[in-house]
């Protein structure tokens, strides 16, 4: 009955989490609506309040992940985490539909913008899109915390591969290592967040050539090279990602191999705590900002091509990297560098410098 009550405990913190990610990312609840008031006052203001929203959000699920550990592990030891985990994800048909319906409902809206189908259809179907928008910020973070309750097992399983009893923080090298630890989750956001900045640069440099090349495109009398601009698309997100995947797998065997496995285990505790923070912020603060503009577009604050808007539309291009690229990476950096420092830990074990 203990192993059924710590898979309770992990849908509790399931149920927490979507009721904090639709508070706060709902295009009809207060934040994203305070969001779209101030973009009023211009860009910065918007940004700035998307993001201490996003980092409010952070706040309820942590607590909740936190209380769940304890929990189950009380009830069933590291086996209970586990399971604490799997609690969470046993709703992982509806969270991979939730998943799918926002991205079929955004090209819907794109659909019928294209097709020219009336602003009644366009503003329908911006609603389905809002509420897409919110059902991925829930997926995601269902993702996020049965990631972090899965890395904390496989911590407390690299700890007993190599021997580790105690996480000693109070040692310089444990400590080094958790500051390292800590800085990677950031650093990977930040690869990617570039990365997209300069996909988007390289898009864009095509577009106008396109427009500027290709008689009769601006007046839609001919077709554009759609092939050429999913070519820049693909090639760019595989070239971008080469650096985010060789740090992730590179990063724990250095820590390991250079300051030993004590030092590892610090590494994995601190990637795991910003990480989480990172992955909330992010996913959260992004479907705010899509959602505050298209508050204002469905009609409030002067509508679309008000000065709202504009601001909106600002805050809402700094999300969409944050929510649909830079802040679901994190919970596959958490899963990787946990199972790549386990696989090595007898090899750290033996040829670890200190």
């Amino acid at each position: 009955m203990n192993i059924l009550y710590a898979t309770l405990a992990g849908l509790i913190v399931g149920i927490v989490l979507g009721l904090t990610s639709d508070y706060f990312t709902s295009i009809d609840r207060p934040p994203a609506r305070k969001t779209a008031e101030s973009s009023k006052t211009g860009v910065a203001i918007n940004i700035l309040t998307g993001f201490s929203y996003g980092s409010i959000s952070i706040v309820p699920p942590l607590f909740g992940i936190a209380i769940a550990t304890i929990v189950a592990y009380q009830l069933a030891g590291i086996y209970g985490v586990t399971m604490s985990a799997v609690g969470i994800m046993a709703t992982a048909g509806m969270i991979v539909s939730a998943d799918a319906y926002g991205p079929i409902v955004d090209n819907a809206k794109g659909v019928a913008e294209q097709s020219g189908l009336g602003e009644e259809v366009i503003a329908r179907a911006d609603r389905l899109d809002a509420a897409g928008n919110t059902a991925k910020a829930i997926t995601k973070g269902f993702a996020v915390s049965s990631a972090g309750l899965t890395v904390i097992a496989l911590l407390v399983a690299y700890a007993e591969i190599v021997g580790l009893e105690v996480v000693d923080f109070m040692d310089p090298f444990v400590m080094a290592g958790t500051i390292i630890g800590v800085s990677i989750p950031p650093f990977l956001s930040a690869l990617m967040i570039l990365g997209v900045g300069k996909n988007a640069f390289r898009m864009i440099e095509e577009v106008r050539r396109q427009f500027r090349e290709i008689p009769g495109l601006m007046e839609g009398k001919a077709k554009p090279d759609y092939a050429r601009c999913v070519d820049i698309a693909t090639k760019g997100a595989l070239r971008e990602l080469i650096l985010p995947s060789v740090l992730t797998i590179v990063s724990p065997l250095a820590v390991g191999f250079i300051l030993g496995k004590d030092a590892l285990g610090g590494f994995l505790a601190g990637s795991i705590l910003s990480g989480m923070v990172f992955a909330f912020l992010m996913s959260n603060a992004g479907g705010l900002w899509d959602n505050a503009k298209k508050y204002i577009e469905d009609g409030n604050l002067g509508g679309k091509g008000s000065e709202a808007h504009k601001a909106a539309v600002a805050g809402d291009t700094v999300g969409d990297p944050f929510k649909d690229t830079a802040g679901p990476s994190i919970n596959t950096l958490l899963v990787v560098m946990s199972l790549t420092a386990s696989l090595f830990a007898e090899l750290i074990v033996l040829y670890a410098l200190i």
